[in-house]
C-alpha cells in the first residue's frame, strides 16, 4: 500500500536552514511532510520527477497589505506564483480588524480597503471569517495601530486620552486572545504619526505576556532614520518585546548610503535585544500620494487615483506638465491616490539584502490598479536576479531568508522548513531559470520558474496557474505556541 499521498522525486531539497542543497526525496501525507530522503519506489499515490528543480519550503511574505485581498481574490496569484505560501498581513499600523465605519477610511487605511470593508468589530470576528472562506495561502495576523486610533478618538492630529488608550489596550487585548501574533505601527503616516512614544509603549506592553511581537514602519526613514531607529528600540526594552523593523530603507536621494550607518546601528541593538527586519528588493517604495513627499528629483508614479482613475501608470511629471501645473499641485489633484517613489539608493538596497538577518517582505498593495512590481515579483528577484545573477549570496541562504529565518522571528511553528512533520508547505522551482518578469511599466506578471507550490498538502498553483485549491489557513498565535512544546519532534 502507497505510505504517502504524494512524492517529489530526484529534487534538490534546500530545506530553510541555510545548508546547501542535496539531492532526495520528499513525501508528502495529509497536511504534512512525513519524509525527506530516499523514498521506495511506488511508496506515493502520486509521484512527480522534480529532476533538476530545486524543492524548498513555502516562502513566507512577512510584510503584506493583503488583509482583504484574501477574501477579494483567495487564489492569491500575485503570491503563489512567485512561491508564497504564507502572509503576514496588518502592516505598517494598517489592519481591517477590528473596526466598524461607515465612511470612507483615511489613508493609510484606504489602501487595503473602501466604504464598507471595514465591518469587523472584533478580532475574532475576522479570523472566523478566513476560517470561512479559506485563501490558497496562509494568513499570520497583525493588529494595526491606526485602526485602534482611527476606532477610538475623535481627532487623530493629538495624543491619545487616557481613557482612549484604555479603549484601544482593550480591542487589542481581545485581538491577542483570538489569535493576532502582534500589533504593528506606522508612525509616519496622519493617523498616528502625533502619537507619542509613550502611547505605543502602553498598547505594546501588552504583548509580552501574550508572547506576541511589534512590526514597525517607524516614524521617519529619510533625514531623520536613525533617531527613528533609537525610538523603535526604545518601545522594545520599555514593553519588553521582540521588535521587527519594516520594510528597512533609507529613503530620499539626499541619504544615499546611509545604510553605512543604519545597519550597524541595528546589529549593535540585536546584541542586548530581540529585533529583527525585512526588506523588498527594489529601490523604488509605493505607498499613498502625498504632496509633501514629492522631493524634487524624485521619480513619482501614480498607481491609482479616486478623482483621476485614468492616470494610474502614468509619471506624475507628465501629468504635471500636461495640467500646466506643478507636482505638488498635481498631486493634490490626484489625490486620494497612491504613488511609487524611485528614492532609494540601489547600492543601500544591496547592503540591506546582504546584511544576514534581513528577512524578504513584499510590501506588495494588491488593490492598486497599477502596483509597483514588487507585489509580483519579489521572491522571484532574490532567487534570480539578487541570488543568482548578482551573486550576493547562495541561493540557500535566499531560502532561509525566506522561509527559517521569518518563521523563527514570527514564531510560525512547523514552518519555514522541509523537515519529518512539518506542515506540507513547499515550492518547486528551477534555479536556473527563476526570475521576476513584473516591470514598472507591466507590474502584473507571474515570475519565470516557479513550477509547482503547496500549502497544507495541496497544490495551489502549477503550469502556471492556480489549481483553484484554497486550503489556507488563520494561524492564530496560541495554536503555534503550542505547537513550540512539540517542535522537537518535527
Amino acid at each position: 500500500m502507497p505510505s504517502y499521498d504524494l512524492v517529489f522525486r530526484n529534487g534538490q531539497v534546500i530545506d530553510g536552514t541555510g545548508a546547501p542543497p542535496r539531492r532526495a526525496d520528499v513525501g508528502v501525507a495529509g497536511d504534512r511532510v512525513v519524509a525527506v530522503g530516499e523514498i521506495a519506489a511506488g511508496a506515493g499515490k502520486r509521484e512527480i520527477d522534480v529532476a533538476g528543480r530545486a524543492v524548498a519550503p513555502g516562502f513566507i511574505d512577512v510584510h503584506t497589505h493583503d488583509d482583504r485581498a484574501l477574501f477579494a481574490t483567495p487564489d492569491m496569484a500575485m503570491k503563489v506564483s512567485q512561491g508564497v505560501t504564507t502572509v503576514v498581513v496588518g502592516n505598517c499600523g494598517v489592519s481591517l480588524a477590528p473596526l466598524e465605519l461607515d465612511r470612507a477610511p483615511p489613508p493609510p487605511l484606504d489602501l487595503i480597503g473602501g466604504q464598507g470593508d471595514y465591518h469587523y468589530s472584533t478580532f475574532a470576528a475576522y479570523l472566523d471569517a478566513l476560517d470561512a472562506a479559506p485563501a490558497a495561502v496562509n494568513a499570520a495576523c497583525l493588529v494595526g495601530h491606526s485602526t485602534l486610533r482611527v476606532g477610538a478618538m475623535d481627532s487623530l492630529d493629538r495624543a491619545a486620552t487616557p481613557r482612549e488608550v484604555e479603549v484601544m489596550r482593550a480591542r487589542l487585548s481581545e485581538a491577542l486572545e483570538a489569535g493576532a501574533i502582534g500589533f504593528s505601527t506606522g508612525l509616519a503616516y496622519a493617523p498616528s504619526a502625533a502619537a507619542p512614544t509613550g502611547e505605543v509603549i502602553a498598547l505594546a506592553d501588552l504583548l509580552r505576556a501574550a508572547g506576541a511581537i511589534h512590526t514597525t514602519h517607524m516614524r521617519d526613514e529619510s533625514d531623520h532614520v536613525l533617531d527613528s531607529l533609537d525610538e523603535s528600540f526604545a518601545i522594545g526594552r520599555a514593553a519588553d518585546v521582540p521588535v521587527i523593523v519594516s520594510h528597512h530603507k533609507v529613503a530620499g536621494t539626499e541619504n544615499a548610503g546611509r545604510s553605512r550607518e543604519t545597519l550597524p546601528k541595528i546589529a549593535a541593538a540585536m546584541a542586548h535585544q530581540a529585533i529583527g527586519l525585512d526588506a523588498y528588493p527594489y529601490a523604488a517604495s509605493s505607498t499613498v500620494l502625498r504632496a509633501d513627499w514629492v522631493r524634487e528629483g524624485t521619480q513619482v508614479l501614480i498607481t491609482w487615483s479616486v478623482p483621476e482613475p485614468g492616470q494610474a501608470g502614468r509619471d506624475l511629471e507628465d501629468i504635471a506638465r500636461e495640467w500646466g501645473v506643478d507636482r505638488q499641485t498635481a498631486a493634490r489633484r490626484l489625490t486620494p491616490a497612491g504613488a511609487v517613489y524611485f528614492s532609494m539608493d540601489e547600492g543601500d538596497v544591496r547592503r540591506i539584502l546582504a546584511f544576514e538577518h534581513t528577512m524578504i517582505g513584499s510590501d506588495g498593495l494588491p488593490h492598486d490598479s497599477h502596483p509597483h512590481p514588487r507585489l509580483w515579483g519579489s521572491f522571484p528577484r532574490v532567487l534570480g536576479h539578487y541570488a543568482r545573477d548578482e551573486g550576493l549570496f547562495p541561493v540557500e541562504e535566499a531560502v532561509r531568508r525566506m522561509t527559517g529565518l521569518p518563521a523563527a522571528r514570527f514564531g510560525l511553528t512547523s514552518r519555514g522548513a522541509i523537515r519529518a512533520g512539518a506542515h506540507a508547505d513547499l515550492t518547486v522551482f528551477d534555479p536556473a531559470t527563476v526570475i521576476d518578469r513584473a516591470t514598472f511599466a507591466e507590474p502584473k506578471q507571474p515570475a519565470a520558474g516557479i513550477e509547482l507550490v503547496m500549502t497544507n498538502g495541496q497544490i495551489v498553483w502549477q503550469d502556471g496557474a492556480p489549481t483553484g485549491a484554497r486550503p489556507g489557513r488563520a494561524l492564530r498565535r496560541q495554536q503555534m505556541q503550542m505547537g513550540l512544546v512539540s517542535s522537537r519532534f518535527f
